[in-house]
This record gives structure tokens, sequence and C-alpha cells, in this order.
């Protein structure tokens, strides 16, 4: 484990997480105030301890983030994304532990561009106007 801060970027969709770990007692924060608030509900306090919960480094770092872009799920997404690799770069021996569970790899899934010619959406077709 080193003793300087870590800086780490997390991606979903359009969400951005950057990341920031020192040794600590386990506080952590995102755009500011603590993560509780800003991310509230059992479910979504589930997802996010998830990554600190299966390497036992529940108490140990200080984490700091900072998230912008998109809505509070693909928020949420990337700052999972960005605490399991932080967690990888500390310490090497955690990487296939979270690597194993998936934590490692960004959800490339984004939203499908619009093609031309078609109605509103991406995979929309105009109506025929036969009768």
């Amino acid at each position: 484990m080193t003793q300087t801060a870590t800086n780490v970027v997390g991606r979903r969709k359009e969400s951005k997480a950057r990341v920031r770990v020192n040794p600590g007692n386990g506080q952590m924060t995102v755009n500011g105030k603590p993560i509780v608030e800003y991310f509230s509900g059992p479910i979504m306090q589930r997802i996010y301890s998830r990554p600190l919960e299966i390497t036992k480094s529940a108490g140990k770092y200080a984490i700091s983030i900072k998230v912008e872009g998109g809505g509070k799920v693909s928020q949420l997404g990337a700052v999972v994304h960005g605490i399991a690799r932080v967690l990888a770069k500390t310490d090497p021996s955690l990487r296939t532990i979270l690597k194993k569970e998936g934590f490692l790899t960004r959800d490339a899934r984004a939203k499908e561009r619009r093609k031309y010619g078609n109605a509103q959406k991406a995979r929309a077709k105009k109506q025929s106007p036969k009768r």
C-alpha cells in the first residue's frame, strides 16, 4: 500500500468519476457530500460498497470522488468502476478478486446513435401512409 494519494477514472455511459484514495478511516465523499447523501437508498449503498466488502478494505481508505455527466445510476456505475480500479492500483494482489467479480470491466453499453431517415429514435421507423 502506498502512502500517497492515488487517482483513477471510472466511466459508465456518459458519466465520469475521478476517484482519489488516501489512507484513512473509511470516509467517502462524492462532490463534497457524504456518499450516503449523494447515493441515498439501501440498494445504491450496497452497490457502491460491494468492491470494498469483497476486498475487505472497508475501513482502510478515505475516498474522495468527483463525478459528472449522466444520471444517478450511470454515475453510480462510474463510481463503482473507479473504486475498483483504484483498489487494484493501490494493492495489486486485489486485482484478481475484483476482476473475477467483474468490477474492472467497463460496461461498454451506451445510447445508440440516431440514424438519418428514421423517426425520432435510433431504431424507430417512419410509419407507412398506406391504409
